[in-house]
């Protein structure tokens, strides 16, 4: 923004040379000029760059700036009445690189400035502001210097434009990124399964609208046969690559409606909503078949995997801390009773 700032003193030096070389006004009001607006901004920039502007209430030093470039124009414009138009268009400017950034009340404020300048010069003193039109040379740096502040007003608008532009796709970014970081949240980073705190939440919801709805509901601990024995035979990668394929497969054979995540090491919870536990039963044992037929030579030669599941229906008014006893005495049966098989509580 400062950057553009001085570009914009840089351009008004075009047509104040061409006045200068008329005799309109004099060299020393082209050089002062260019002395008081890009010091200005170059004093602002060094603020900036130095982080002495983050002290300030307003780190962008909106009025300060406005402010300032106001009391410089009003000034020149004061100085150099035959010149003056360009001063008092350039204010148009200022506005427009204010709006930019200022708030409702630094709008105000630069607006009310720019008021009482005008005011006070036009009113307060005997200037008269012209258009420097006494030759042919004249007339074409008044032309070039009205063209330079309309068009400086358009690049302001477009540059005004393409900020709205880049914030939206921006928001656009940080909503996905938010919504990927929720997701984050929510997820086990190793299987992709919902991680406990989340999997828990979401039984408690099914556990409070099943006793609302009375709607049956189902629950099922599962536990990976002999994991420790697949980490300590195979490694510990292999056994990564085993939960993963496990959780793929389950996500694969399970419908919309059910919530499965990992309750803890080789222990996951899949919640099955308006389900018995009959039905149940019969989901879990098809997926016990399932992944007991999977190749899983193809991580380690030999290697085989099964699984044990307990299954549990919500009974009327219990608890979820009382259904979830049920269903792990459920599962500590079925590992009791020699592993690769589901039971109902």
């Amino acid at each position: 923004m400062l950057g553009y700032i001085c570009l914009s003193y840089v351009v008004d030096a075009v047509p104040l040379a061409l006045f200068a070389a008329t005799g309109t006004i004099s060299v020393a009001v082209l050089l002062g000029y260019l002395f008081c607006g890009l010091g200005s901004a170059l004093s602002f920039a060094a603020l900036s760059e130095t982080r002495l502007s983050e002290r300030f209430n307003d780190p962008f030093m909106v009025i300060p700036q406005a402010l300032t470039t106001v009391a410089i124009l009003l000034l020149f414009a004061w100085l150099t009445p035959a010149a003056g138009f360009l001063f008092v268009c350039n204010l148009f400017i200022v506005v427009g690189f204010s709006s930019l950034r200022a708030s409702a009340r630094e709008a105000a404020v630069t607006c009310l400035a720019i008021a009482v300048g005008l005011l006070l010069l036009l009113l307060g003193t005997d200037t008269v502001i012209s258009l420097p039109q006494a030759s042919a040379a004249d007339r074409a740096a008044t032309v070039l210097a009205i063209a330079l502040t309309v068009g400086r007003c358009m690049f302001v608008g477009i540059f005004s434009s393409s900020l709205r532009k880049s914030l939206y796709n921006r928001s656009i970014q940080l909503q996905e990124a938010y919504r990927r970081i929720e997701e984050l949240a929510e997820l086990d980073e190793l299987t992709g399964a919902y991680n406990r705190r989340s999997i828990m939440r979401m039984l408690d919801s099914e556990v409070v609208r099943a006793h609302q709805q009375g709607i049956p509901c189902s629950v099922a601990l599962i536990d990976l046969d002999w994991f420790k024995r697949i980490n300590d035979a195979h490694g510990h990668p292999i056994g990564d690559e085993v939960l993963r394929t496990f959780a793929i497969t389950v996500f694969a054979n399970v419908r919309d409606i059910d919530r499965f995540g990992r309750y803890g090491g080789e222990e996951f919870i899949l919640v099955l909503p308006e389900t018995s536990a009959s039905e149940a039963t019969a989901i879990l044992e098809r997926l016990r078949l399932i992944i007991a037929e999977l190749d899983w030579g193809a991580f380690s030669t030999g290697m085989a995997v099964t699984i044990s599941a307990g299954v549990a229906e919500l009974k009327p008014d219990e608890t979820l801390d009382s259904l979830l006893r049920r269903v792990d005495a459920a599962l500590y049966a079925a590992k009791g009773s020699g592993r690769n098989q589901i039971l109902r509580a």
